[in-house]
C-alpha cells in the first residue's frame, strides 16, 4: 500500500479483516436469496465507511482517493454489492462538497458521514442510457418550488436512500441541451414513487429501481449550488470519482476470482500433479495476475490525479475501461480453471462471473469511456504523462 499514510493503511487493513471475518462467510447465501445486507451495512456505518470522502468539520476525516479505492476493492472482494451500496453515496457527497451551498453542506454532510442519511444519484432514463444530455425529466420552477415530472431507471439504493441527486432539465428549451440541466437534492415525498425493483443477472441484495415523478415538488433551495444549468458539468466531474469507484469494484471482483482460482489450482490434481503445473493453467494464472496488477496501477493513477484537483476524466475513463474488462476476463478464466465446479452455484466463481458485467456497463458504458478517452486525448494535445 505504497503512498498511503499509516492511518490509511490501518483503514484498509480494518476493512480487509471485516471482509474476511464478516462478509465472505455470508455473501453466497445473501446473493442467492437476493437479501439486503442490513447487518453488514450497519457495520459499515459504524466503521465510518460512508464518511471516507467527507472531511472535517462534517466528518471525522477524509481519506485520500487511493485509500478510498483500495477500501472499495476490499469490499468488492467480499461481495461487490457492498461496494455498490456506498458508491453513489460517495458521488453525491463529492458533489455537495464541491458545489453545494453552505446550508446544503451543513445539512447533509454530517449525517451522510455517519450513514444516518444515505444518498444515491438518479441519472439514467428509459431509452436514454449514457446520453445524459437527452434526459426528459423536467423540474420547472413555480414560486419557491420546483415541480418534477419524469422517470428514472436503474437507480441503486433507491428505496433505502433518503437523499437523491436528481439530474433533470430546468430549461427544456436550452441550446445546447446540457445548458438546461441542473441537479436537485431531493428527498422522498408525495409525487415520488419507487415503482419496481428491476431484476438483474448479478449485483444482488442491493435494489436497482425505477423512479416515477408525478408533480413531485421540491424546495427551490434544493438546487445544487446557486445557479441553474450547471448540473451536467457538475455531474461529469462527480462521475470521475464514480468511475474510479467502479474501477475499484472491478479490481475486487477480479481479485476474488483470481484468489479462488489460484487456491483451487493448487488443491486440484490431475495426472498426478496440481493443475497449476500444467502449462495451460499456469499461463492463465500468470496472465490473470499480470492484468490485475496493471489494472490496479491505472486505478491508483486515476485516484492520485483526482486528488490534485485537476480534471481526471481521461484517467478515470482509462481505469474504468481497463479494470472492468480485466475483471470480466479474470472471472471467465476462473471458471475455465475450475472446470465444471466453476459452473456450480455451490462455489463463488459463478457469482463473480455474474457480477463482473455490471462494471462494463455501469457509470457510463465502456463504449462511452472510449469516446471520452479519445476526446480528452485530442483536447489535451499530448499523450505525455
Amino acid at each position: 500500500m505504497e503512498g498511503l499514510s499509516n492511518e490509511e493503511q490501518a483503514v484498509v487493513e480494518t476493512v480487509r479483516h471485516f471482509v474476511d471475518r464478516e462478509v465472505k462467510p455470508v455473501a453466497r447465501d445473501l446473493d442467492h436469496t437476493d437479501t439486503y445486507p442490513e447487518g453488514l451495512i450497519d457495520q459499515m456505518k459504524q466503521m465510518g465507511i460512508y464518511g471516507l470522502a467527507i472531511p472535517e468539520p462534517w466528518g471525522v476525516g477524509r481519506v485520500s482517493t487511493p485509500c478510498f479505492a483500495l477500501v472499495t476493492e476490499e469490499l468488492a472482494r467480499g461481495w461487490m454489492s457492498l461496494a455498490g451500496a456506498m458508491g453513489g453515496h460517495t458521488v453525491v457527497a463529492t458533489l455537495i462538497l464541491r458545489y453545494g451551498t453552505a446550508e446544503q453542506q451543513n445539512r447533509y454532510l454530517p449525517v451522510m458521514a455517519t450513514g444516518e442519511v444515505r444518498a444515491t444519484m438518479a441519472l439514467t432514463e428509459p431509452g436514454g442510457g449514457s446520453d445524459l444530455q437527452a434526459i426528459r425529466t423536467t423540474a420547472l420552477r413555480q414560486g419557491d418550488h420546483y415541480v418534477v415530472n419524469g422517470s428514472k431507471v436503474w437507480i441503486t439504493n433507491a428505496r433505502r436512500s433518503q437523499l437523491i441527486a436528481l439530474l433533470c432539465k430546468t430549461d427544456p428549451a436550452a441550446v445546447p441541451a446540457h445548458g438546461g440541466i441542473s441537479i436537485l437534492l431531493a428527498e422522498h415525498g408525495p409525487g415520488l414513487s419507487v415503482s419496481r425493483d428491476l431484476p438483474k443477472l448479478g449485483y444482488k441484495g442491493v435494489e436497482s429501481c425505477e423512479l416515477s415523478f408525478d408533480d413531485f415538488r421540491v424546495p427551490a433551495t434544493s438546487l445544487l449550488g446557486w445557479q441553474e444549468g450547471q448540473g451536467f458539468r457538475q455531474m461529469m466531474q462527480g462521475l470521475e470519482i464514480g468511475r474510479i469507484q467502479v474501477a475499484a469494484r472491478a479490481l475486487g471482483v477480479g481479485r476474488a476470482a483470481l484468489e479462488d482460482a489460484l487456491r483451487y489450482a493448487q488443491q486440484r490434481e490431475t495426472f498426478g500433479v496440481p493443475i497449476w503445473r500444467h502449462q495451460a493453467i499456469g499461463n492463465y494464472l500468470a496472465d490473470m495476475a499480470t492484468k490485475l496488477a496493471a489494472a490496479r496501477q491505472l486505478v491508483l493513477h486515476a485516484a492520485r490525479r483526482f486528488d490534485t484537483g485537476h480534471r481526471a476524466d481521461l484517467e478515470a475513463g482509462m481505469a474504468k475501461l481497463f479494470a472492468s474488462e480485466v475483471a470480466m476476463q479474470i472471472a471467465t478464466d476462473a471458471i475455465r480453471i475450475h472446470g465444471g465446479y466453476g459452473y456450480s452455484t455451490e462455489l463463488d466463481v459463478e457469482r463473480y462471473f455474474r457480477d463482473a458485467p455490471l462494471m462494463i456497463v455501469g457509470e457510463g458504458t465502456n463504449e462511452i469511456q472510449r469516446n471520452i478517452i479519445a476526446r480528452q486525448l485530442v483536447q489535451r494535445g499530448s499523450v505525455a504523462p
